[in-house]
């Protein structure tokens, strides 16, 4: 099977005990091909918070990750993604900047960048060496309030003009994901629409969104 245009980007919920290796695993099974990134995020009241703890909690998810084939980033630590040996980090805008990062983790890691509502920032940082820039949020999370509010277009202009990958994200679910394929999102960024409910049925219920999208 030939891999979509628009693959999925799934994003962990805060909770990633008991579980949910097992759920991500499923998930990647229903979704081989189409989900191709997984971001691993993992937040106290200060951010990452304790690295051993989330060392260890990422160890099981990363194991599923390099089996199924699937890039692990890390949200905003590039200490912790140097750690793990990550495959990518994402950084918020708050969370350092591309160069420094490419600095401290070579050229191999993918680094990824939250661009809010903006073309000026999202310029910059593929300037700067970003693999990804990621927009949104495009609808209202339950995983994360955001008050941007960019609209399709802007995936539009960037897929035009740049060759670096763009990621949609915020509150994308498969009944509402079409005009953001069809804008050229590269990726759909997902996390309470595939964790909040049964995984293998979102997984199918986004494949077959995006499949009529396109």
């Amino acid at each position: 099977m030939n891999a979509p245009d628009c693959q999925l980007y799934l994003i962990s919920p805060l909770d990633v005990g008991g579980d949910f290796p097992d759920r991500l695993d499923r998930a990647l099974a229903a979704g081989e091909g189409l989900a191709t990134a997984f971001q691993f995020r993992v937040k106290g009241p200060d951010g990452i918070g304790d690295q051993h703890e989330a060392a260890r909690l990422a160890a099981p998810l990363q194991e599923v990750c390099a089996a199924r084939d699937v890039g692990f980033i890390v949200n905003d630590s590039v200490p912790l993604a140097k750690r793990l040996k990550a495959d990518g980090v994402h950084l918020g805008q708050s969370d350092g900047n591309v160069r420094e990062a490419r600095e401290e983790l070579g050229r191999e890691m993918q680094i990824g960048v939250t661009c809010h509502a903006s073309r000026h920032l999202a310029m910059e940082a593929g300037e700067a060496g970003a693999d990804y820039v990621a927009f949104g949020a495009f609808f209202p999370s339950e995983t994360k309030a955001s008050e941007y509010r960019p609209e399709p277009e802007i995936l539009r202009w960037w897929s035009q003009l740049f060759e670096i990958p763009c990621v949609a994200i915020g509150g994308i679910t498969p009944a509402n994901c079409t005009p953001l394929v069809q804008a050229g999102a590269d990726f759909l960024a997902v996390s309470h629409a595939v964790w909040g409910g049964d995984e293998v049925e979102a997984i199918r219920a986004f494949a077959k969104a995006i499949t009529d999208a396109a």
